[in-house]
């Protein structure tokens, strides 16, 4: 079995390890697996799509043009010969929105060559016209046709127009003429919300959880890390984000710097791009791609919070609960199917006051009382072994025309 993952990134971040994870799983256990990618990592079964100067085009036209994905066709059509050649039995797509593909190229090739193909949905642009998300905006629009688009400066920005309704027909178009195609989502919120899309006729629609490497993402000591952050007899609060913003709850943890005792501070991994001031108790550490270096992070931590109100999976709060860490999140979205029993809490949007009570049990009862609950669940739900196994099924199901709704 030859498969082709087709995603923004290879090798880093959330979906750039997971495609990794699976091109690595098929390689060493008899079949092939390649990436095609615009950036990340470079990989010894890889293929870079298109060059910088062509992403820094596309990125213009499509903010001035108002649609995403309609351009770098130089790219993509060597994206396609380099498939020709490769002959896959099955394409699986990613993250497909970073300005570097061309979508009805791609997706008309999928339709016309009749090849198995799986869509990751890694957020919620598939099945719009042009938004990762849209609970905060209260906009379901998508649900029948998109219009008048509350998100046109968010996601990838449009300058001038609205085409919301032209990329949302053309997506069900594209999709739709795919004669074998099974829809993925990373959580049962997100594979719910496709069921109400264009996305339902799909041949499959399932849900496959993201996973976490138990063998990476586990418990270590952290005496140095906690020295070298002058932490060593803090409580650590620990959030984590490749970027931060008030969407992922920046200003909210800004509003806990101020609310917790002294003997209290707050740790936010991640790149923060708008200049703001940071209370004195907030450490600030850039991104990394080093997941040695994360894992020491979840393991330092006390407790792990998730202020996001928009989350399709949060793979972040599941790395926390397997290096032991037990976790607070929003009830909003995907985030409460990550908290099992004994692994944390679920508290409302802006309800300051229940964090803080939560942050007070945890403080007051020790992590020890809830890591073997949060190992125990990131490790059945979130395995590794068995998420990985779970898409080389749906791949043999798909190759081997296996219609069945799932």
């Amino acid at each position: 079995m030859r498969i082709l993952h087709i995603n923004a990134i290879s090798g880093i971040r959330s979906t750039g390890r997971s495609y990794l994870d699976l091109a690595e799983y098929l390689n060493n256990n008899g079949d092939e697996g390649y990436i095609a990618y615009a950036s990340g990592l470079p990989y010894k079964k890889g293929y870079k799509i298109g060059k910088p100067f062509e992403y820094k085009i596309h990125g213009l036209l499509s903010r001035a043009f108002g649609m995403q994905a309609y351009f770098s066709k130089n790219g993509t059509r060597n994206l396609l010969s380099y498939i020709d050649r490769l002959d896959p039995d099955l394409v699986h797509l990613g993250n497909l929105h970073a300005n570097f593909i061309n979508l009805e190229l791609l997706l008309t090739y999928l339709a016309r060559k009749d090849l198995p193909t799986v869509l990751t949905l890694h957020d919620c642009w598939f099945f719009t016209g042009k938004c990762c998300h849209y609970t905060v905006d209260n906009c379901y629009k998508w649900q029948g046709q998109c219009l008048n688009c509350p998100r046109l400066q968010k996601d990838n920005p449009s300058w001038f127009l609205d085409r919301t309704n032209k990329m949302h027909r053309d997506k069900k178009l594209w999709l739709g003429e795919i004669p074998r195609l099974a829809v993925v989502g990373v959580s049962d919120w997100l594979t719910n919300e496709a069921k109400k899309s264009f996305l339902a006729s799909a041949n499959i629609v399932t849900r496959i959880y993201n996973w976490i490497d138990s063998d990476v993402f586990k418990p270590v000591q952290t005496f140095a890390t906690r020295k070298r952050l002058g932490l060593n007899r803090q409580f650590v609060i620990l959030g984590v984000a490749s970027g931060w913003s008030n969407l992922k709850g920046l200003d909210k943890f800004i509003e806990l710097a101020g609310l917790v005792s002294k003997d209290v501070s707050i740790v936010l991994v991640g790149n923060i791009k708008t200049p703001v001031r940071l209370p004195d108790n907030i450490i600030k550490i850039k991104e990394t791609h080093n997941v040695n270096e994360l894992v020491e992070y979840y393991s330092m931590a006390d407790v792990f919070i998730n202020l996001s109100i928009e989350e399709t999976f949060g793979k972040v709060t599941a790395e926390a609960l397997a290096c032991g860490t037990p976790a607070i999140v929003i009830n909003s979205t995907a985030n409460p199917e990550l908290i099992g029993d004994g692994c944390g809490y679920v508290v409302e949007k802006d309800d300051a006051a229940k964090v803080l009570e939560h942050l007070s049990n945890i403080q007051k009862q020790g992590k020890a009382a809830y890591s073997q609950y949060c190992i125990e669940y990131a490790r059945k739900s979130f395995n590794k072994h068995d998420r990985i196994h779970d898409y080389i099924v749906l791949y043999d199901n798909l190759i081997g025309r296996g219609f069945a709704k799932c």
